[in-house]
């Protein structure tokens, strides 16, 4: 615990130096990512330790804050969702170092380090905590962290739109965790987590904080359809920090659901039932909305919200085994959806950093204006090659193994389990193989559009490979990306003790659950190792039998025609229009379409607009008509300030007429 307390210092310290330094920029592009790469191996040791099964002893102070003590802990959840905090934090500071050079020219670097270490530091803070205030002020600090980082380019009217998106719906989701804890406290007469989980929740009253945890964190998680300001404030960012945010900061929500379950006692039924749900909605419609975008972070983004949606199937798997007794199904729903917390946290940093490689290579996100990349930036492509695959689930890779892990409890709970338990869970496999089969689509569109073809401009055609220290992060994630995915056996072992704790089984029967599906996996990772061999050793003598001989490069066949252009490649629009428009009831896709016309056309249009239906039809409606009533109020605010004290002085009457009654 003492190297984590000792982390967390070193990012405040250092983000304060930066403020100091903020006009210094080479000495501020040191001391901020030094900072949080020391923080990150500092705080990985104690986080290992703990995910292998030692145990530390929680650390309590006294203070005046009331209803509780300032109390840390480090436990096996902690642990698991501290490690991606670290990794993800530190290789993006390490690649961020070099992507906000290119700022230094005309802004203050100091401000936006400053705050990524408060972000990191406050992360780290939020898993530790074992009371409720200190908890809501770490999630705070995350918040408003996040937002000025956010706001980072807010010369920008579609950044200053999504920070103010992102602030106003952080809060909302603040609210109804605010009304969690005064709940939680009010029964346990303490804020102290210690006290939470002795209290004896049950029927409706369970419901009812299951319910605010559900959206409060879901907020922040990006659960739709609260999910709306993801989509804005993810591309608005800098692509190291929406590596961060999307890889890392999105799960403080998963874990604020997690950790509340621990306190709520035996779960219901209509509590997985709900999570399936949920998980259905957010992966199809995230995973839909994705295949309808053009810009490269923007469609990242909306791929956040798919794979949240996954990691709640898991969850609801998990709950749905609590409350059938099956700790099979219980292990492998838990094992899946907290096993993709990590897994989405690499390849997730992984595709944004390679967005924002491509960005910086290129000049601009945008998918019509880009191609040819892969002959121009190779490390770029091939590590984001490795990302897309990993995050359509195809093995060998890691979102394969967390993916299998849910497909397999639900599958068992199929055969085994009571009829209306099973309706659910066959909703479970056909919903997670049309969300693959969406985003395997969807990233066959990103990747071909992005790096494969011919460039569609000249900023394409002039693109160039980005710096080692931007590429170091993207090589070490695709390394995590592979590694996850063949030590998969040992990975799922080290979850073992995490996993009794959260499912309630015990630890010889959780052993004993895993050792089948370990060893299924274990023979996936041996057939991918053998693959790899064969397809070097082909390699080695294709390269041998070449040697000495010339190789060339030709045109591919083009039907004759010998003047092919750039135009004459898919676009975005194009690639991905058959899919649009069978799911355009969801979507209500905008098509501008410009047909050829006669036997010689001169020109040819086709560009679909896919804005947020949520947003559009139920957000901004609600809150045009919230305005229209507070314009009514508008009298109260005259001016007068000593009619606002006469205001101050009656509120404390009623208060103390109310408390006295």
């Amino acid at each position: 615990m003492q190297l984590l307390f000792v982390g967390v210092g070193l990012l405040l310290a250092s983000g304060l130096v930066c403020l100091m330094l903020s006009r210094r920029p080479r000495a501020v592009a040191i001391v901020g990512p030094a900072g949080a790469v020391a923080a990150a191996l500092l705080g990985i040791v104690p986080a290992l330790r703990v995910v292998g099964g030692e145990i530390l002893p929680p650390v309590q102070w006294a203070w005046s804050v009331p209803y509780g003590s300032l109390t840390l802990a480090l436990d096996g959840l902690s642990a698991w969702f501290l490690i991606p905090v670290l990794v993800v934090g530190g290789l993006a500071a390490i690649y961020g170092a070099r992507y906000l050079g290119s700022y230094a020219r005309y802004k203050a670097l100091g401000p936006p380090w400053f705050f990524y270490n408060v972000l990191m530091a406050s992360m780290i803070v939020l898993v530790l905590a074992r009371n409720g205030m200190l908890f809501l002020v770490a999630w705070e600090l995350m918040s408003l962290a996040s937002f000025f980082l956010v706001m980072f380019e807010a010369e920008q009217e579609s950044v200053r739109r999504a920070g103010w998106i992102y602030l106003v719906a952080t809060h909302l989701g603040t609210a109804f965790l605010l009304a969690l804890f005064v709940l939680l406290g009010q029964q346990a007469g303490s804020l102290d987590f210690a006290l939470f989980g002795k209290t004896g929740w049950v029927g409706g009253r369970a419901g009812l904080l299951f319910l605010l945890a559900i959206i409060g964190f879901g907020t922040k998680a990006g659960f739709m359809p609260m999910h709306v300001w993801l989509p804005e404030a993810h591309p608005a960012a800098p692509s190291h920090v929406s590596a961060v945010m999307s890889g890392v900061m999105i799960k403080m929500g998963i874990y604020g659901i997690v950790r509340t379950l621990t306190f709520l006692g035996s779960p219901a039924a209509w509590w997985g039932w709900v999570l399936i749900a949920i998980g259905l909605t957010s992966g199809l419609l995230g995973v839909l909305f994705a295949l309808a975008q053009h810009d490269l972070k923007r469609l990242l983004a909306y791929h956040s919200v798919e794979n949240i949606g996954i990691i709640a199937l898991g969850l609801g798997v998990g709950i749905l085994g609590q409350v059938c007794g099956s700790p099979v199904l219980a292990l492998l729903g838990f094992g899946g959806g907290l096993l993709h917390v990590l897994n989405h946290a690499l390849f997730k940093a992984l595709l944004f950093l390679g967005a924002g490689a491509v960005a910086h290579g290129a000049g601009t996100r945008d998918l019509d204006r880009l191609g040819g990349l892969l002959r121009r930036m190779p490390v770029t492509g091939v590590t984001f090659v490795i990302g897309a695959a990993a995050i359509c689930g195809l093995p060998p890779l890691n979102g394969f193994v967390s993916e299998f892990l849910v497909y397999a409890g639900a599958l068992h709970g199929i055969a085994s389990l009571p009829v209306s338990v099973m309706l659910s869970l066959l909703a479970v496999v056909p919903g997670l193989a049309l969300i693959g089969g969406l985003a395997v689509a969807c990233f066959t569109k990103a990747f071909g559009i992005v790096f494969l073809g011919e460039p569609r401009t000249p900023e394409a055609a002039g693109a160039h490979e980005v710096d080692l220290s931007m590429r170091l992060p993207l090589v070490l994630l695709a390394a995590g990306c592979v590694g996850v995915g063949l030590l998969a056996p040992l990975v799922v072992g080290m979850m073992a003790p995490m996993l009794a704790a959260v499912s309630g089984v015990d630890a010889t029967a959780t052993g004993e659950s895993l050792a089948g599906i370990r060893s299924l996996l274990g023979q996936v990772a041996a057939s991918a190792v053998l693959l790899l061999a064969v397809i070097a050793f082909l390699a080695a003598c294709r390269r041998r039998l070449l040697a000495g001989r010339p190789v060339t490069s030709a045109p591919t066949w083009d039907c004759g025609y010998a003047a092919p252009t750039a135009r004459m490649q898919y676009t975005a629009s194009s690639i991905a229009q058959p899919l649009i428009r069978l799911f355009d009831v969801f979507l209500r896709s905008r098509l501008d379409l410009s047909a050829p016309r006669g036997y010689f056309p001169q020109d040819a249009s086709l560009h679909t607009d896919t804005p947020d239906v949520f947003q559009e039809h139920l957000f901004q409606p609600t809150l045009r008509a919230g305005g229209r009533l507070l314009a009514g109020l508008h009298w109260l605010q005259h001016g007068h300030v000593q009619v606002y004290v006469l205001y101050i002085a009656l509120a404390l009457l009623a208060a103390l007429v109310w408390k006295l009654g």
